[in-house]
């Protein structure tokens, strides 16, 4: 299969071996797969994961010095059946899924694994237990942000929001936009959002925020006027960059819950002196259950979530290496949209 792959810490095409089910696995082509922030993490630092991963069982098992075919949120048409396989839905059904695969030797990552290719290369194994076929009226490229809006649902599910409770978006990337629709779609609120660009404060508008304010002239942990007489309560940090989170602990309201989405994989230091005194309450990650990523596509398919403007184009596998290089400016679209059909 032609795929664009990870190696060397530089983003490749050429051909590889196309992969094979396995019992209860499915053979699918790819149609559309979404460049996240997180495959930018793997291809600059995915030693360092690695590393991390060994020391402290994390997820990342991949061998950096063979070719790893990143892309973990995608829409797939069924092109063949492995062994032990039910075979309910037929071959040329659309459908996405969760980006892990169980196997007798555990859970192997989608787009994170040697053995498992991920949705930039024209052929990928998957779970059938794990498939959600589309609906003809749901398009590939929208259907493939089931993925990271189910980041946004667990992340909201997780901080259990009551009555009276006030949101704090930091930083409107996929992840804090991710975490708007799910909020409206819980009926939270008021949300505040924060972010320095422009042209993100507008989608966060677009996405249901309350209010959205530029750190750089306000400061988004106070009362804000007529949209909430109380200061956030709730506080989603999605940027990831060190001294986010001493900033959030210096500023935030006593007995604030703070819910770390953002991944820093540098070294942070933080003022914890300041969460002693105010009661901090910190709660750091987790991920997204197979229920989280049920729901963000039941959302999508009835028009609850509609992440219609993060979508910014379509490429083939020859544009995934320039898009990695022009991923991270706030200025371009949330997401491109790889068609591997596509040279």
């Amino acid at each position: 299969m032609r795929a664009a792959y990870l190696l060397d810490r530089k983003i490749k095409v050429g051909d590889l071996p196309d992969p094979t089910p396995g019992p209860g696995q499915v053979l699918v082509r790819t149609h559309s797969c979404g460049i996240c922030a997180s495959d930018l993490h793997v291809k600059d630092h995915g030693q360092q994961l690695v590393d991390w991963s060994r020391a402290y069982n994390g997820p990342f098992s991949m061998d950096l010095s063979r070719p790893v075919v990143l892309g973990h949120e995608f829409v797939a048409e069924i092109v063949d059946y492995g062994p032990e396989t039910r075979r309910i839905l037929k071959k040329g059904t659309r459908a996405t899924s969760v980006p892990v695969v169980p196997t007798a030797h555990g859970i192997e990552c989608v787009g994170l694994s040697n053995s498992f290719p991920g949705g930039f290369g024209e052929f990928m194994v998957l779970s059938e237990a794990a498939l959600h076929p589309l609906p003809d009226v749901l398009g590939s490229d929208l259907a493939a942000m089931a993925e990271p809006l189910s980041v946004g649902i667990y992340y909201v599910r997780a901080a259990q929001l009551g009555k009276g409770d006030v949101p704090l978006i930091i930083g409107c990337g996929a992840i804090g936009l991710a975490m708007i629709l799910a909020l409206k779609l819980s009926n939270a609120g008021p949300i505040i959002a924060a972010d320095y660009s422009p042209a993100r404060r507008n989608l966060a508008l677009a996405m249901g925020a309350d209010a959205v304010i530029d750190p750089a002239e306000t400061s988004p942990f106070g009362a804000q006027g007529d949209i909430t007489r109380q200061p956030p309560n709730v506080i989603f940090e999605c940027v990831g960059v060190p001294g986010v989170m001493d900033q959030i602990m210096r500023n935030a309201t006593a007995g604030a819950r703070i819910m770390v989405a953002g991944w820093c994989l540098e070294t942070d230091h933080m003022f914890t002196p300041c969460a002693h005194l105010k009661g901090l309450q910190v709660q750091y990650g987790g991920g997204p259950l197979p229920e989280d990523f049920a729901a963000a596509f039941r959302g999508l398919c009835e028009g609850r979530l509609d992440p219609t403007p993060w979508l910014g184009g379509r490429i083939g596998l020859a544009g995934v290496a320039d898009a990695f290089d022009s991923f991270a400016g706030p200025g371009n679209p949330v997401r491109l949209i790889v068609d591997p059909r596509r040279a």
